[in-house]
């Protein structure tokens, strides 16, 4: 009795934080929706977009504002979680927080003025480059048999901004179809945080209760038929914290299979980006131009709903992250 009690105490936080990020997205997602009209921030339909009415963008902000405001809320509120932030963490918890907010503002600018993809580049290269001042970056790999092997500088500055940018466009390029990456970011999130807690990880857990929260809490205004998209601005945010994060959480253990727990429950983006990159080099296409290829294009072209398609998807995520949860408690 005493044990279950005190288990309920420590899961306070969580369910606290989770319930939190989840009511204010549902508060502040028709806000934003007013405000992305009355900005003209509108996505119109065309010949790659399988939407057919306008739909305003911007739903993103709902994401950012919820997830920031409920971290920042529990570790005011709750003690027993600040007392897990290390100098390094908090270091860390700024660079984040610095980014998310940045790279908010890179999407909504997109959103509304469609940025050129150079630009937007840029941009995300310059914002992994603070991150990875503030700490989030990858400093070392460990070999069995052989131990630690830490990384030059130049090196670890390297695959940390190649991780952190790639992670956050493959995200980006799942936002294709009504509630995809809403559904699936939940499931990253729940996924990461029971890696987080088998680690000892917890302000990693708490910040994917955050996102889970954020996540579910939008899916309601974005499940087909949706209402309102999160835009660049809710995509590029969500890919930042899953690159970020999984820096800060599995490539932070001293076990080299733990660095490829993140790498299964993100492997759908990772897969269809290295994929799309790699089909228009062969066909001589700019890597940044868009196509109707992509995974759940192509279960549209085999005939599935948008709804059937995003299941599918949603089923294959929670799959391919089984197999990393598994992993996480095997080198637990």
């Amino acid at each position: 009795m005493i044990g279950s009690t005190t288990l309920m105490i420590k899961a306070i936080p969580y369910i606290a934080t989770f319930a939190g990020s989840l009511g204010f997205t549902v508060i502040l997602t028709p806000v934003v929706e007013r405000l992305a009209v009355r900005c003209k921030c509108i996505d119109a339909p065309d010949a790659r977009k399988v939407h057919c009415a306008p739909t305003p963008r911007w739903g993103g902000i709902a994401i950012a504002v919820s997830v920031i405001l409920s971290t920042v809320l529990a570790l005011i509120l709750f003690e027993d979680m600040r007392i897990f932030i290390s100098s390094r963490l908090h270091e860390g918890l700024q660079g984040l927080l610095i980014g998310g907010i940045l790279i908010t503002i890179l999407g909504m600018l997109d959103d509304r003025f469609n940025l050129p993809a150079k630009l937007k580049l840029l941009g995300q290269i310059a914002i992994a480059i603070i991150m990875i001042k503030f700490g989030i970056v990858i400093t070392f790999f460990t070999v069995p048999f052989i131990g630690f092997i830490y990384l030059p500088v130049w090196f670890s500055w390297t695959i940390s901004l190649l991780w952190i940018v790639g992670i956050t466009n493959a995200i980006n390029l799942m936002d294709g179809l009504d509630g995809l990456l809403a559904g699936v970011s939940a499931i990253f999130a729940l996924l990461f945080f029971i890696v987080a807690l088998l680690k000892g990880q917890f302000l990693i857990a708490l910040l994917m209760m955050a996102l889970a929260g954020a996540s579910l809490g939008f899916l309601r205004f974005n499940f087909n038929p949706a209402r309102i998209f999160m835009g660049d601005t809710g995509s590029l945010f969500l890919g930042l914290m899953y690159a970020s994060l999984s820096i800060m959480g599995a490539f932070k253990v001293t076990t080299t299979a733990a660095m490829f727990i993140p790498m299964l429950i993100l492997g759908i983006p990772i897969f269809d980006t290295s994929f799309a990159i790699f089909r228009r080099f062969m066909g001589g296409r700019p890597i940044f131009q868009p196509d109707k290829e992509h995974v759940h294009h192509q279960l549209l072209a085999r005939g599935l709903t948008v709804r059937q398609a995003v299941i599918y998807i949603y089923a294959l995520s929670g799959i391919l992250g089984g197999i990393g949860l598994s992993l996480a408690l095997i080198i637990r």
